[in-house]
């Protein structure tokens, strides 16, 4: 069944436009807390938000939806999507909010929901939360509604527990790390976890005002952090984006490090220390084919899913990974977190680059990626794929690719969008590939 309001990440919006409104946020802390209300104890579900404007409106509509069905709030404010997933587990907690459109715009905003186990919610959950948003549901009688509180705590909790992800054994004293925190939700824990490690911090993107977060910084937009690791001579720079679940990385000479290059060192890291689960990784289709040369040549395996981060979960929860994530730098290490962090997964590179004593342009750059190119296409109605044409298009590009590249064609998920994209060893090769089937698209969507 096709969902109404949920994405493939939560439910996500221009704000104050349907369906992000303070209207819908409270009827979703009303579904959802009646949907969790499972047994006679008092219900508690733990809300965090980013950094933007909206999220005041959007966070005092969800108190009023939860309460008043009976749910307890406990309101941590501005934290990292995987602190709220964490926090939600242990704080016994039925439910969590986490209120922020990761890497988008201020203007929008999102509700992304984790059940008690810190888990994002299953599609049936989804499903059923839907039914009850369009529904009635029962409020809570006058004595029971719920309470809410604040917990003044909640930022040192997460710091503490992202440090415990960091070896014992090893420090950053003396490395100098430039931590860009997009004016985003990580502006406070990221530094201070590195700081508190011994590290020689310089924080940028940390000065958030309701409408800068990931502008012109952030993993979305790496060139100030480049800029600035090359200028204050650090020896690598890590870029979070709004709600600090995605990493990109900067060397020491400004040269950007992506996803597929950082699971690739801490899978290679993590194999030479007998601790990888599963042999290899979990990535998507979208994944550079030399990091998949890369791992197969240590003798590793890459499984590929669908394009976003809750296919590549479910694909290490059913088939035995702790190592997974996507090209643009979500990463999921799911000995320690349940959904992806930037920040822990930046620990895991220092804690490679530590060990290796050499410069980050050496250890994070694990192989040359192909060339690779995407273009969008965009159509007014119908379904382009369908079309006689197009299919045939494509399927003389798999031939011509076969042995030599990949092509992954696919609809966006969330605009009238067909994503085009193709990679092989040849570049010239790859950019006609692409151009032809872009314009067989373009005529069956005309």
């Amino acid at each position: 069944m096709a969902r109404k309001y949920f994405g493939t990440d939560g439910i996500r919006g221009l704000t104050n436009m349907a369906p992000m409104t303070a209207a819908m946020a409270m009827k979703v802390g009303m579904a959802a807390g009646a949907h969790f209300r499972r047994g006679e104890h008092r219900h508690r579900v733990v809300i965090g938000k980013d950094t933007r404007l909206s999220g005041y409106m959007l966070e005092n509509a969800m108190v009023a939806g939860f309460t008043s069905v009976g749910m307890d709030v406990v309101l941590v404010g501005p934290m990292p999507t995987p602190a709220v997933a964490m926090l939600t587990h242990s704080m016994r907690a039925d439910l969590g909010v986490m209120i922020s459109a990761s890497h988008n715009p201020f203007a929008d905003n999102g509700i992304k929901l984790f059940g008690p186990d810190g888990y994002k919610l299953s599609d049936e959950d989804e499903l059923a939360i839907e039914a009850l948003i369009d529904g009635d549901v029962a409020l809570a009688q006058s004595g029971d509604i719920g309470r809410a509180r604040r917990v003044e705590d909640a930022r040192g909790r997460y710091i503490h527990f992202a440090k415990s992800t960091f070896p014992s054994d090893l420090r950053l004293d003396g490395l100098k790390i430039v931590v860009d925190c997009a004016n985003g939700a990580a502006y406070q824990v990221a530094p201070s976890a590195l700081w508190e490690l011994g590290a020689e911090v310089v924080a940028i993107g940390v000065t958030p005002n309701g409408k800068n977060i990931n502008h012109g910084v952030g993993s979305t937009a790496p060139q100030m952090l480049c800029e600035t690791v090359v200028g204050s001579g650090a020896a690598i720079g890590i870029a979070l984006d709004g709600d600090a679940d995605r990493l990109i990385v900067a060397d020491e000479t400004g040269r950007v490090v992506d996803g597929d290059q950082l699971m690739a060192t801490i899978a290679g890291g993590w194999a030479r220390q007998g601790r990888l689960a599963g042999g290899g990784l979990v990535a998507t289709v979208m994944s550079n084919l030399g990091l998949e040369r890369h791992l197969s040549a240590q003798g590793l395996g890459l499984v590929r899913t669908k394009v976003g981060d809750r296919y590549v979960l479910e694909k290490m929860r059913s088939s035995g990974y702790n190592v997974g994530g996507e090209q643009s730098g979500h990463i999921i290490l799911s000995d320690y977190a349940t959904t992806g962090d930037g920040l822990v997964a930046a620990l895991q590179v220092l804690a490679e680059l530590v060990r290796a004593g050499a410069p980050a342009s050496e250890v994070l750059h694990r192989f040359d990626p192909l060339p690779q190119l995407l273009k969008n296409v965009r159509f007014k109605g119908g379904k382009p794929l369908d079309d006689p044409r197009v299919k045939d298009m494509i399927a003389a590009a798999e031939a011509e690719l076969d042995g030599n590249g990949r092509l992954v064609i696919r609809p966006s998920g969330t605009e009238p969008v067909i994503r085009v994209m193709a990679e092989g060893d040849d570049r010239a090769q790859v950019e006609a590939v692409v151009d032809r089937i872009c314009d067989a698209v373009r005529e069956a969507a005309a």
